[in-house]
């Protein structure tokens, strides 16, 4: 059976991760090793959303999560910029480097399926829970890992976007750190790697070496935003069928070998 590694680069870096990243997808690669790479680029989107005149609204979840409101002029933003500009440059960094890739969103062969959220209970600023109307956000439903698979046996690294089709074929966001949980769980990976701007999962000043799923959950209110998401991702690839999650800095020297050698916070089934 073939070693699959689902890895996100988080928005926060997709500019600036390390150069020895390519380094680290040539060995795996070398090693028979197949990569699925899963996109950020949220920083991005609000920068060219704004330029546009599309002002960004953000909520937060009675869980503490904050993320990005999406009316339907917001999604088409979105994915113009993700399946775009954001996507197809780290393609054309990937070719600088020798490395074959290609870019796809979820709607390209219906790699990623969502429900369409109905509502979103979100918490106000004086702390009042409220329901809203949900946007054009989505819920993973299926990856069309057969798709997946016919770009990694072409030896090229498939690059996804987390954008995702409705069942109405409408255009949805989806969380990036999700759409690499989702499709690690699908394909059995090794590992799903989420690659970000700090070492780990950071609590009293240290970085957590290892947590089991349950554990992880309990973490999450813990940890800053952003960091809450991740870890909660990482925990549903586990739960979903990757054998093992880490989260990792993609900053430091050979990222993504760092990170499968356990240089992070390692989410595991059971501790």
């Amino acid at each position: 059976m073939a070693r699959i590694v689902v890895c996100k680069v988080g928005g926060s870096i997709v500019d600036g991760i390390h150069p020895t990243f390519v380094d680290d997808l040539k060995r795996l690669r070398s090693q028979g090793v197949k990569v699925v790479l899963v996109h950020g680029g949220a920083d991005q989107v609000t920068e060219i959303a704004e330029k546009l005149g599309k002002k960004q609204r953000f909520i937060k979840s009675p869980e503490g999560i904050t993320s990005r409101y999406t009316d339907k002029e917001t999604a088409e933003i979105f994915t113009m910029v993700m399946s775009g500009l954001v996507a197809k440059r780290f393609v054309q960094d990937l070719g600088k480097n020798g490395i074959d890739a290609v870019s796809l969103s979820g709607i390209d062969a219906r790699t990623l399926l969502a429900d369409r959220k109905s509502k979103l209970l979100i918490v106000d600023d004086r702390g009042r829970k409220l329901a809203i109307d949900g946007g054009y956000t989505g819920k993973i439903t299926s990856v069309n890992t057969d798709f997946v698979n016919l770009i990694l046996e072409s030896s090229m690294i498939p690059v996804v976007s987390p954008i995702a089709l409705g069942r109405e074929w409408e255009l949805l966001n989806v969380d990036g750190d999700r759409a690499c949980s989702h499709i690690a769980g699908a394909m059995a990976a090794e590992f799903a790697v989420f690659l970000t701007d700090v070492e780990g999962v950071i609590l009293n000043n240290e970085v957590v070496r290892e947590l089991s799923v349950e554990e992880a959950r309990k973490t999450l209110k813990l940890v800053g935003a952003g960091m809450d998401k991740k870890l909660l991702a990482a925990a549903e690839a586990v739960e979903m069928g990757a054998r093992s999650a880490v989260i990792s800095s993609g900053l430091v020297n050979n990222p993504l070998q760092n990170a499968l050698a356990g240089r992070g916070t390692l989410i595991k089934r059971s501790a």
